[in-house]
């Protein structure tokens, strides 16, 4: 594994729309052969999965208030706050590598982070489930990837000491403030990684953080020790011109609904969901299933049932009705859903 230097002009991009450009940069463009890492912070901001409708699952309205940007990734997943107090990591693979490193293999770049925790003193830091890194039962981490040709990136945030508050505010939209619940719910469900450090490790600066993870990660005394690739002015070249065609642009980051023009959501005792989908006629010829009651092979086979199905109820109710739906273990729990999901009145449809 080697390092990619993300830094411009010796410095550091806080930029969260800059930072959340680059990977796709990375597998896109660049390619560099082999498994790379980058690591940076973000200035305030909500990043939000590729399908997901911003008004429905983040308050606007305050992150205009606050000054909190908005910014959509290529890859799935839920919405996250990031802050100076986070850290954000992302393996880049290009074609085979010699260390184990495979798409939809969460657990093998897992452990190294967990490993160099674990050095770091959070030694009841673990990997919960697929995707989620957790302390206290509490996670402090959600991964996701997103695959170009035979590069792909993954790769997750980690919570070092972020505004709690804040992140509790900005991912709830103002639909979901009637039920009164909701800022109890956020806050017991994630934990900063930085008082489970070990003493010496806890007056640490995100800034210094990274650089003790990123040591621990390479197992080496000084970070000039670290095979590490430095962006060029070329590189910088075509950034700057994949972000002025797409990703520095409203119709990407506030597009309310993109590539669908139906929406529900769906609060389960287990979680709530979410359901994209793309209805022509009376048929559903695209859909995308996501939300922290699923587990990620449920969604995609959901996903699968349901495209090409007429919105009619007893097609729905024959589609609904399998029994691994009704029954299926969620995210390790029971839960399903029903054909009443898609006559309900959504959140917000466009």
């Amino acid at each position: 594994m080697f390092l990619i230097d993300t830094s411009r002009d010796g410095k550091p991009i806080y930029d969260p729309i800059v930072n959340q450009s680059l990977d796709n940069y990375l597998i896109n463009d660049l390619k560099l052969p082999g498994h790379g890492l980058i690591m940076y912070i973000n200035d305030p901001s909500v990043i939000v999965g590729v399908n997901q409708n911003i008004f429905a699952e983040v308050n606007v309205p305050y992150l205009r208030e606050n000054n909190v940007a908005l910014v959509r990734r290529s890859s799935g997943g839920g919405a996250v706050y990031h802050d100076r107090g986070n850290l954000i990591f992302e393996n880049i693979v290009v074609g085979e590598t010699d260390d184990g490193a495979k798409w939809g293999d969460y657990k093998v770049f897992a452990d190294p982070v967990l490993d160099a925790l674990h050095a770091l003193g959070a030694n009841d830091a673990e990997l919960r489930g697929r995707s989620d890194l957790v302390v206290n039962d509490h996670k402090f981490t959600g991964m996701t990837m997103v695959k170009s040709g035979d590069a792909f990136a993954a790769g997750g945030t980690l919570m070092f000491d972020m505004d709690l508050d804040a992140a509790s505010q900005a991912l709830h939209p103002v639909e979901s403030r009637i039920n009164g619940k909701w800022v109890k719910s956020n806050r017991s469900n994630i934990e900063n990684i930085k008082s489970h450090l070990a003493p010496e490790y806890q007056g640490l600066t995100p800034d210094e953080f990274r650089e003790q993870l990123l040591l621990k990660l390479f197992n080496v005394s000084q970070l000039d020790d670290i095979e590490t690739y430095h962006l060029t002015d070329q590189d910088w070249a075509v950034i700057d011109q994949r972000l002025a065609e797409k990703y520095n642009t409203n119709d990407w980051n506030y597009g309310e609904n993109p590539g669908f023009n139906r929406y529900r959501f769906v609060q389960l005792e287990q979680g709530d969901m979410g359901l994209n989908m793309m209805v022509e006629g009376s048929l559903i010829t695209k859909v995308a299933v996501y939300g922290t009651a699923l587990d990620e092979k449920i969604a995609h086979k959901l996903e699968g049932q349901l495209t090409g199905t007429h919105v009619s109820l007893p097609d729905l109710r024959d589609k609904l009705s399998k029994r691994w739906l009704k029954k299926g273990h969620w995210r390790g729990r029971h839960c399903g859903i029903s054909s009443g999901t898609f006559n309900r009145k959504p959140v917000k449809e466009v």
